[in-house]
């Protein structure tokens, strides 16, 4: 179960949140706060796992809060401005809801949250890292060691790398391994020709880039369609692959 919070100065907002969370066994609602203020007193006294949290608030704006904590739970971010989606994601939040937020949407962002929250848990982060491939082996996939044995993992099968926090999350067409290891050291392991980083917390493989829409890249995962941001240090680099091999 996750403890969760709600930060949101709209008393509307706040109670559609509780009445979305009461519908989800997977969370538990610990507070609803009014500002960050009070949000960060129940931080300092809670365990808490999720935090949706609003962007558009008076004195301390959502994400100038998320950028005061040492360590922050998972985020969602919840707002009615869609222009500040590509802040939120470089802040690393784990998803952005626009206001009116439906019960779907919702949902969707809960699952991811519960995603990870296993992941976490069920990961010894003493034994997990990306190891060198045997000398003289083709190079056409990576050994990663996790849960006490080394996982061969095919290029081919991955469809991209998404940073959380100290962790690495590689997420291939059928399975998914995370392990503890930081964006910048994995990139350098891996194949610039096959691999890009697009963002600080995303690397893609690019073949499985469908499209690019505005400052977002267009990937399938399990089925269906996953948007991952760009972000601006990295949107140069990319739009020159994409125009090197343009029609």
């Amino acid at each position: 179960m996750l403890n969760t919070i709600i930060v949101d100065d709209e008393p509307l907002a706040r109670d559609i949140l509780e009445t979305y969370i009461e519908q989800i066994p997977e969370l538990n609602l610990v507070a609803k706060c009014s500002n960050a203020l009070e949000a960060n007193n129940i931080l300092q006294s809670e365990d808490v796992d999720l935090m949706f949290l609003d962007i558009q608030m008076p004195q301390v704006t959502g994400t100038e809060f998320l950028k005061s904590l040492n360590n922050p739970p998972m985020v969602v971010f919840t707002t009615a401005y869609p222009n500040y989606a590509i802040e939120g994601f470089e802040l690393d939040a784990l998803d952005y809801l626009l206001k009116p937020i439906p019960m779907d949407r919702f949902m969707k962002a809960v699952n991811r949250a519960v995603e990870m929250k296993n992941l976490f848990s069920s990961t010894n982060p003493e034994t997990a890292e990306v190891v060198d491939r045997p000398a003289g082996e083709k190079e056409d996939f990576v050994f990663v060691k996790s849960d006490k044995k080394l996982v061969k993992i095919h290029y081919s099968d991955i469809i991209y790398i998404e940073g959380l926090k100290d962790y690495v999350i590689i997420r291939c067409k059928d399975t998914r391994v995370i392990t503890l290891q930081t964006m910048k050291s994995l990139e350098a392991r891996m194949p610039a020709n096959i691999f890009k980083r697009i963002h600080r917390s995303y690397i893609v493989n690019l073949d499985e880039i469908n499209a690019v829409v505005g400052n977002m890249v267009e990937v399938t995962e399990k089925g269906q369609s996953k948007n991952l941001p760009i972000g601006k240090n990295y949107k140069d680099e990319l739009l020159e692959i994409v125009n090197k091999n343009r029609l």
